[in-house]
């Protein structure tokens, strides 16, 4: 696979978890989609750092360490805002978190972050 097959790779399953994210949200799994809020803004990021760096990216979940060692500018808002979004990795799939991640998942909650880790996410491909 070359890089350029790689990127595609993580650019096309970023947009489909965007869907999987938008239909759990209608679903009323307010936890999965942003599981999947997660999920595609990390294969975003990792489709810029093979773009950047000619590589592949490190096997890491954490938001905030791809978007740094891809060279992404980040401000406090955006910093903060990955590092939240990141916690919905860890919080949607182990049990001793994911109660009070579910607790945590409200419409309204989710709404927010939804519409933020897209508007990241459209950045982001804009970088691409």
């Amino acid at each position: 696979m070359t890089q350029e097959d790689l990127i595609g790779y993580w650019e096309k399953t970023a947009a489909q978890d965007i869907k999987v994210a938008e239909d759990n949200f209608k679903l009323e799994h307010y936890n999965y989609a942003l599981f999947f809020c997660h999920l595609f803004l990390e294969r975003i990021l990792k489709a810029l750092y093979t773009k950047r760096k000619q590589k592949l990216p490190p096997p890491i979940h954490n938001l905030t360490k791809i978007a740094k060692d891809a060279g992404v500018e980040m401000d406090e808002k955006l910093r903060a805002d990955l590092d939240e979004i990141t916690t919905f990795n860890v919080a949607a799939r182990y049990d001793n978190v994911k109660l009070a991640f579910y607790k945590k998942a409200t419409r309204e909650f989710a709404k927010k972050y939804m519409k933020r880790a897209k508007e990241i996410y459209l950045w982001l491909k804009k970088q691409l």
